[in-house]
Parts: structure tokens; C-alpha cells; sequence
């Protein structure tokens, strides 16, 4: 018996019109695997086990209820053939104590993304690693570096660290000490940003798989918007990527597969990685396939 257990966030919330993980879920269900789904509360360590109460769900292609529930079943990881780590961020403490939980079985059970990897590539702080790739960037508390990074670049994004889909992430024109004083009060370190303007025609999220580009949409931010998130009324559309945005992404997807990232999102803007390295659960996939009839998630179990 195959049984895909996926890690999820609450299926009540789920948008099944731009979700990824129930596509991945579906494709696995026609290739013969149980979906087993869970929370990340419902994962315990009992007796040198790691359980979790799951639901054994079916997936359907019903817009509206996408899914029925056969069962709830405490169910030890160890006997999946998958596991699937697709709850949303933000990277807290609980996300961070099952990725340890899940480590515990990480030898004996496919996990995507690995919870060790996982761990190690924090989502904006991975791309320090890319700098050549993006523009001018600050990650501080300190308000004289920040204080001098906005006289040189003037117009500023400014974004947390374990920021995600769009979240706090806002556009300074002047060096607002106060403001500024109020966001590190919160966040602790941020991530500084100079602003490209080009957002306002969309970015562009690439999908990497195994280390390899399988493809792309731009999302094109709202009127009066900069946030290009759809979470946040971007529009997709499909895009081709330049010659440029091609060898950045094969030089990110060649380093994560060195960390073990098997499943990731990059996203540019003017050709310019603007620091997102999506590893705990990238999304896209629903609209690519919308856009373009290409489901990715059949690329995705190929290469399992």
C-alpha cells in the first residue's frame, strides 16, 4: 500500500483555484497512493515513533468540495512511501519542531522538502548566497547602515526576514526612523531592498525542480499595488525567461540540490533575483497549469 502523508495547513482554507498541494496530492492519488493529510499540531513522537492523527482523504475535481474524508487514523510516518512538507509559512517554532520530528525519519522515508534542508535554507537569508544576481541589499538592525543604504537608494522595500506572501513587505521613499524603529521592534533583523520599479509590470516565479527550471508565470501586481503575490490580487500570465534569468536560475537550482531542496520558487524582477527562495512550500502551480495546460505536478512524481 502506497500512502503519501502530507504535512498541510487547514484543508478548510485551502483555494482550490491556485492551490499546489492538492494538484501534487491528485497526481499522486491517480498514481496509486493513499493521501494521508495532517497538521502540523497533529504530529506527536510516542515511543520512539513519529505519528500523526491523519485524515485519509480523497481527492476529487470538484471545484467546491474538492475532497471527502474516509477516515481519521493515527498513523505511524515511518509506513508512508511520501512525505510531503506543504504547510504554509511563516518558518516559527512549530514549523521548526516538526522539521526536527520528521528528521527523526528522514533515513527511512522520501520527504519533500527534507526537514534539515528545509532548516538551513531560510527562505530570503539562503540568497546571500547569490548576491551577483540581485540588487542592492541590507539585511541589518543597525540604523546608520540603514539610515545610509536609503541616501544612496532613496526609494527602499523593506520586508522580515520570515516574511511571506507579501506580508509586511512596504515601500519607503524617505528614511521614516520611526517607522523603521516599529518594523525592527517587531522583526528584529530586516531585509532592505533597493526598489525596482519594474515590479509594477509583474515578477516572475520560476519553478525548479531537482535543480531544474520546468517553468515559469509572471504576476502582475494590482493597480496602485507593488505586491505581485496572488494571495494579494496579482494576476498571472505566462512568461518566457530570459537568457539572463535562465543561468541565474540554473545557478540557484544547482546549489540546492547541493542542500537537498528537491522542490523550490525563485522570483525575479528586471532580471533580478529580488531574495525569495521558496523551499517550505512553493506555490504556482495551479496557475501554470491554467495558463499554459502543462501540470507540473506529473514532472514533479516523474522525477521521485
Amino acid at each position: 500500500m502506497k500512502i503519501l502523508a502530507i504535512q498541510g495547513s487547514d484543508l478548510r482554507r485551502v483555494n482550490i483555484k491556485t492551490d499546489t498541494t492538492i494538484i501534487l496530492a491528485a497526481e499522486a492519488q491517480k498514481r496509486g497512493y493513499k493521501i494521508y493529510y495532517f497538521e502540523p499540531e497533529n504530529l506527536s513522537f510516542l515511543n520512539g515513533k513519529v505519528i500523526a492523527s491523519c485524515k485519509h482523504i480523497k481527492i476529487h475535481n470538484k471545484k467546491k468540495k474538492f475532497y471527502s474524508l474516509i477516515k481519521t487514523i493515527n498513523f505511524n510516518l515511518e509506513k508512508s512511501k511520501v512525505i510531503l512538507i506543504r504547510n504554509d509559512p511563516p518558518f516559527d517554532n512549530r514549523y521548526l519542531y516538526t522539521t526536527f520530528l520528521l528528521n527523526h525519519i528522514s533515513k527511512k522515508v522520501k520527504i519533500i522538502n527534507d526537514p534539515s534542508a528545509i532548516r538551513n535554507v531560510s527562505e530570503k537569508l539562503f540568497s546571500i548566497n547569490f548576491m551577483r544576481y540581485m540588487p542592492p541589499t541590507l539585511i541589518s538592525e543597525n540604523l546608520s547602515e540603514i539610515r545610509s543604504f536609503f541616501k544612496k537608494h532613496k526609494a527602499v522595500i523593506a520586508k522580515p526576514i520570515n516574511g511571506f506572501s507579501g506580508n509586511n513587505v512596504i515601500l519607503l521613499k524617505t528614511f521614516n526612523i520611526n517607522k523603521i524603529r516599529e518594523l525592527l521592534k517587531i522583526h528584529n533583523h530586516l531585509f532592505f531592498q533597493k526598489f525596482l520599479p519594474g515590479v509594477s509590470k509583474g515578477d516572475k516565479r520560476v519553478f525548479i525542480v531537482k535543480g531544474k527550471i520546468v517553468g515559469a508565470i509572471s504576476r502582475v501586481p494590482r493597480k496602485g499595488s507593488i505586491l505581485s503575490n496572488m494571495s494579494k490580487g496579482a494576476k498571472a500570465k505566462l512568461t518566457k525567461l530570459t537568457k539572463k534569468e535562465i543561468n541565474t536560475g540554473k545557478a540557484i537550482g544547482k546549489m540546492l540540490v547541493k542542500n537537498n531542496i528537491y522542490f523550490a520558487g525563485v522570483d525575479f524582477v528586471q532580471e533580478k533575483l529580488i531574495g525569495d527562495i521558496n523551499v517550505t512550500s512553493p506555490t504556482g502551480l495551479a496557475a501554470y497549469k491554467d495558463l499554459s495546460g502543462i501540470n507540473l505536478a506529473k514532472l514533479f512524481w516523474n522525477n521521485i
